[in-house]
């Protein structure tokens, strides 16, 4: 696969800027308010505890190690063995029986790109094939983890020099799945292929987060031995409060490379650009910046620049590679932020969650880097509004050329489905929006 070069040009050092809507106005927040110092990432060693999960199905999460441990089942593709993962499902009755996240969005995947969901067939085993357990899933199409990812940094750090997805899409793939005979739209994305032993270090048969694999021996009478797979999560926030995600999949080569996912060119189809609490959407809007502070110690730190110069960005992910793991546990991540997540108390937005998600980047202006309001962002109302009044600090960023544009979508989807909340769990915005930051209802 060829190698792609990345020619933006993005001024270095500029910031973020934290505002609360008063009354319609905007009070600018310093780095000793309680809205700065609810910007930490929470615990960062032991065993997330189960009531803070939201993907019920996940065996352990680790902050020590950054890692999540979910079940693993395992299908076909082409005559292969595929192994995947179950995150959210569009069914709210199946969702909760698979200890997944609700997402009803989904069930518009396919609106206008057919290609987004692959319709997949479900084995029937007899008695004497399957006692106790899961039926094999026949898929279209399956990744190729083949090829080696590069990230090679450029002269500032990002934009990259030159970059490679690590995982890409087969024909007929897509993360998204409908069993034949269902409506019922799953998010099932393929982590391995084949029988193993798996590269876990620099995965040629394994996605670019996958630390870890146990395949299960065959289950002894009445009982059932669970198969799983430890990935690397990501940190971000929702609400004012850090939440851990898992990104499997996106829809364009630069992104799929910088979330360690697979390249899947059909995502970016999907309902639609733009396109959040509309007619028709299976999206929710994510907050990422592209030129926020850098620093491993810098508590305000965030985005793409402070991914690549202080998360170990062209590294490969590994259990054994402790100077990465060690950096994102400290905050090393992009640290978006999410919009709806399934913890909010209004069901309006805990049930808009979707798992494919709509990128909105930002991007700093001199003034703002000239005025010093560097604290990190870390609510969406915040963010909307700041975009809405104050176009003289935060831009939108044109992909193609990394010039400023009008803040908004900018055609890029991932799929990261949410695994929890670290501290408290989100349940509403830090701010009103303002007049006409966003469409209604609130």
């Amino acid at each position: 696969m060829k190698m792609l070069s990345h020619r933006w040009w993005l001024a270095e050092g500029a910031v973020v800027v934290v505002v609360s809507a008063v009354l319609g106005t905007l009070a600018f927040a310093s780095s000793t308010t309680g809205a700065a110092r609810a910007g930490g990432l929470g615990e960062t060693t032991g065993l997330l505890p189960r009531d803070h999960l939201t993907l019920e199905s996940a065996i352990q999460v680790d902050l020590r190690k950054e890692t999540v441990r979910l079940p693993l089942y395992r299908g076909k593709a082409n005559g292969q063995t595929v192994w995947y993962v179950l995150l959210d499902a569009s069914d709210a009755g199946l969702a909760h029986d698979l200890g997944v996240n609700y997402a009803p969005k989904l069930a518009n995947l396919a609106i206008g790109c057919p290609e987004c969901v692959q319709t997949v067939t479900l084995e029937s085993p007899t008695p004497q094939q399957n006692r106790f357990g899961q039926a094999g899933v026949d898929f279209q199409g399956a990744p190729d983890f083949s090829p080696a990812r590069v990230a090679e940094p450029g002269p500032n750090g990002f934009p990259l020099a030159t970059f490679q997805p690590g995982a890409v899409a087969g024909p007929g793939y897509s993360p998204f799945i409908r069993i034949a005979g269902s409506d019922v739209v799953y998010d099932a994305p393929i982590v391995a292929t084949g029988e193993g032993p798996f590269d876990v270090d620099h995965h040629t048969d394994t996605g670019d987060r996958v630390l870890g694999i146990h395949v299960a021996p065959a289950s002894p009478p009445g009982q059932y031995l669970e198969s799983w797979v430890d990935l690397l999560f990501v940190k971000g926030f929702d609400a004012g409060h850090p939440i851990v995600y898992i990104s499997t999949d996106a829809g364009q080569p630069l992104t799929a490379v910088l979330e360690r996912s697979t390249y899947v060119p059909a995502l970016d189809k999907a309902a639609y650009n733009g396109g959040d609490d509309f007619l028709g959407s299976a999206r929710e809007r994510l907050f990422g910046f592209i030129n926020g502070q850098t620093g491993p110690d810098n508590k305000n730190a965030q985005g793409f620049l402070h991914l690549v110069k202080d998360g170990h960005a062209s590294d490969d992910a590994s259990a054994g590679n402790t100077a990465l793991i060690d950096a994102l546990r400290n905050g090393g991540d992009l640290l978006n932020v999410f919009g709806d997540f399934p913890t909010l108390t209004d069901p309006r937005h805990s049930q808009a969650y979707s798992p494919l998600w709509d990128a909105q980047l930002g991007l700093w202006t001199d003034k703002a880097v000239q005025q010093g309001l560097n604290t990190r962002q870390i609510d969406e109302n915040v963010v909307f509004n700041l975009a809405a009044t104050r176009p003289d600090l935060l831009t939108g960023v044109d992909p193609a050329t990394g010039n400023p544009a009008p803040y908004g979508s900018v055609g890029v989807d991932i799929n990261c489905a949410v695994i929890g909340f670290i501290d408290k769990a989100p349940t509403a915005n830090l701010a009103d929006p303002v007049p006409n930051s966003q469409f209604p209802p609130r």
